[in-house]
């Protein structure tokens, strides 16, 4: 499953090809990956104007003109690429995108865990798939006395714990085992045990970089 980094990585090569570029045709080849896809998704992806990308958490967030966003989860086997249309689609790209300058973004997925969806852009912060989302490892106010205060009486394993995308988001087994390790921190100790002093040795393994 890609973590944050990964996500991040991808994030910032799609922007490079499809900031600021227009959508000439949108190819759904199937009616849903995860879930479906929402009523009429290739209309409002047609023609589109394509702004800033962000990330929240695990999710890729794309701007469409004046305030559409695309949510794009890539799941355990999902892939976005982008180039040219030299290559013949293959079986398991299920959403092509063709921008106005030839670029063309294919969405692949063999096991369809991955998920597209849609929602206007002041809507975003009460999506479902994004309402309940704890900090950003690299915002200001995620640091050891957050975690020390936000864990305290969890009973879980800080593993688990640490794997719960509503404490912090967009970490992942590999993530959380590697920050765990920096730490010092077994992943077997109670979440509600860690302390003040473990809570920002952990913050500090958890910040990317």
């Amino acid at each position: 499953m890609p973590e944050l980094p990964e996500v991040e990585t991808v994030r910032r090569g799609l922007t490079l090809k499809m900031s600021g570029r227009r959508i000439l045709r949108a190819e759904l080849r199937r009616p849903d990956l995860r879930r479906p896809f929402p009523p009429a998704l290739a209309a409002l992806l047609d023609g589109a104007r394509i702004g800033a990308l962000g990330r929240r958490g695990k999710y890729i967030l794309i701007e469409l003109d004046a305030d559409g966003l695309l949510l794009l989860h890539l799941g355990m086997s999902g892939r976005v690429t982008a180039g040219n249309a030299t290559l013949p689609a293959g079986p398991h790209d299920h959403v092509v995108l063709t921008l106005d300058d030839g670029t063309v973004v294919t969405f692949n997925d063999p096991r369809r865990f991955g998920l597209i969806d849609y929602v206007k852009r002041d809507e975003a912060a009460q999506h479902p798939l994004l309402a309940g989302l704890g900090p950003e490892p690299l915002e200001p106010g995620f640091d050891g006395r957050y975690l020390a205060a936000t864990l305290a009486g969890k009973l879980t394993p800080i593993k688990a714990a640490l794997l719960d995308q509503r404490i912090v988001a967009g970490l992942g087994n590999i993530y959380v085992c590697e920050a765990l390790f920096r730490a010092g921190v077994s992943p077997r100790r109670l979440a509600g045990s860690i302390g003040v002093m473990r809570a920002d040795r952990l913050a500090t393994g958890i910040r990317p970089g």
